[in-house]
Order: structure tokens, then sequence, then C-alpha cells
């Protein structure tokens, strides 16, 4: 991900751009603005607008919900649980 410095000059980047923001492809970033996943948008006019800070917390959203990112997530760092009695 760009340093936030790198595009402090605009506050708002159209589809095209936020998909090259975030490193991936303007038909991706489209596909998810229609299931309403992906970053926030909006409409500014006829275009489609994100803001560069809804981003970066959207990325750093997605990471913190990665468990290979947050270790608090991650399975295989958990002790096993045992099994209860009414289970068995």
């Amino acid at each position: 991900m760009p340093e936030p410095h790198a595009t402090s000059h605009a506050t708002f980047l159209t589809l095209p751009k936020s998909a090259e923001y975030l490193g991936i492809s303007p038909n991706t970033l489209y596909v998810w603005r229609h299931r309403r996943q992906g970053p926030p948008s909006f409409r500014m006019g006829r275009r489609v607008m994100y803001r560069i800070t809804a981003l970066d917390e959207w990325v750093r959203d997605q990471e913190r919900a990665d468990s290979r990112s947050n270790r608090a997530l991650d399975p295989l760092s958990r002790k096993p649980q045992r099994r209860s009695k009414a289970m068995q």
C-alpha cells in the first residue's frame, strides 16, 4: 500500500485510481462495489469516488480480520479445547 503522504494532495480517488492505489484491477473494485463489499464509496456527480482515509482503514480492517496477519485469530495459536462430557 502506498504511503499516505504519496497522495496527500488528493482527498478522493476515482474508482480506477483507487484500484491502482490498492493494487487490484478496476473490475475487481467495480464488482465489490456492485456486491456492496470492499471499501466504502460514494457518488460525486456521475463519478464513483473513494476517500483515501477510507481505503487505508479498509485495508487495516482486512489485516485485522485475517488470521495470517492477526495472531489472535490464528486457530493454531490456541490451546486445544476439551470435549465436554455431554458431547461424548
